[in-house]
């Protein structure tokens, strides 16, 4: 029983001391993390960091400083003894609970303002929504003047907004709205002057553009009235051309069918004229070879023409018209002098 109680003993006393280890050996590593979080920090390829030591700054971490760059750090008489680290990311030492890293980005960052109106040189008021693209180009001087992305954001607007108002009250409406060439060369004259102000904040502005360009409410009734006006006295324009046009059109088929009536007049004249003259050429050739058969088949002609059913006749029987129905003995063979006929000239 002894010796029982002895091992059972002895297995709790080698488990606890087990247990004591693993524990030993987790809060170990735990204080080595935290050790390890405190002493180091790191820096990825897109960002940069900004170390500080009782809140100035001692050390920066970017990708590469220029000579004016340089110039205008060292113009802030707060980081002369800054220490740049560049051209190298990844993981870097500092001192805990003393030392503390801010990180900022290295990529475009962008400010959409709000559309606000402006005032052009002719005294039209405009409706201006704009934005622009800009980055941190100096950690050092952005942390010691800005130090946060809110107040840059502000300090843009109050320069490019100020700036644009400056400009477009140099130009008229028009020159605004169609003149994009200008408006162009206009917008990179503004981020000029933008970016010679900026420098000592450590940022720069990338590309400044407008989104749109619109009237203020209050003008829409009056531009579409006008545009509505305009409209209407284009089509009156355009109505009244058309009905000169087409009385002109009128006039000219009107000429030339008086024309062609005459021609057609004239036409008929000289083919009747002619016709006219073959008949009395005709009466006369027949007439010279039987006058007799001639009168006689003109008078049946006539009497066709005159004596129909139920006609009455009141004339003397001796008449020479009826000579051919009551008095043959009128009929003569003898054979008349006839004269030539003339020839009728056609027309």
């Amino acid at each position: 029983m002894n010796e029982f109680t002895n091992q059972t003993q002895y297995k709790n006393i080698k488990s606890s001391k087990t247990v004591k280890s693993v524990v030993a050996v987790l809060v170990s590593i735990i204080v080595f993390v935290i050790l390890f979080s405190l002493c180091t920090f790191r820096v990825d390829e897109r960002e940069q960091v900004v170390v500080k030591q009782f809140n100035e700054v001692v050390r920066v971490v970017i990708d590469k400083e220029t000579d004016e760059m340089r110039d205008a750090r060292l113009a802030n008489p707060n980081l002369d003894n800054v220490r740049v680290t560049e051209g190298r990311k990844g993981l870097f030492l500092k001192i805990p609970f003393i030392q503390t890293t801010e990180t900022y980005t290295n990529q475009l960052l962008t400010y959409d303002t709000v559309p606000r109106e402006v005032i052009t040189q002719d005294k039209k008021k405009l409706v201006l929504d704009n934005f622009a693209q800009w980055r941190i180009v100096n950690a050092a001087l952005f942390v010691s003047t800005i130090n946060n992305e809110s107040k840059a954001h502000q300090r843009l607007d109050e320069l490019v907004y100020s700036k644009l108002n400056e400009e477009i009250g140099k130009i008229t409406a028009h020159v605004m709205i169609s003149d994009k060439e200008y408006v162009s060369g206009m917008l990179a004259k503004i981020l000029g002057d933008t970016n010679a102000q900026l420098k000592t904040y450590g940022i720069e502005v990338v590309d400044i553009r407008i989104k749109r360009t619109d009237l203020p409410e209050e003008n829409y009734e009056n531009v579409y009235n006008r545009m509505r006006t305009e409209r209407e006295r284009a089509a009156k324009t355009y109505r009244s051309e058309g009905l000169e046009e087409a009385q002109k059109i009128r006039s000219t088929a009107e000429k030339e069918a008086t024309i062609i009536e005459a021609n057609a007049y004239e036409e008929a004249e000289t083919v009747k004229g002619e016709g006219d003259a073959e008949a009395l050429k005709i009466y006369a050739d027949a007439y010279n070879k039987d006058p007799e058969f001639y009168a006689f088949y003109r008078s049946l002609q006539a009497y066709k023409e005159t004596l129909g059913s139920g006609t009455t006749i009141v004339l003397d029987p001796e008449t020479e018209f009826l000579k051919y129905l009551f008095n043959p003995s009128l009929i003569t063979t003898e054979v008349p002098e006839v004269q030539e006929t003339p020839q009728v000239p056609a027309e």
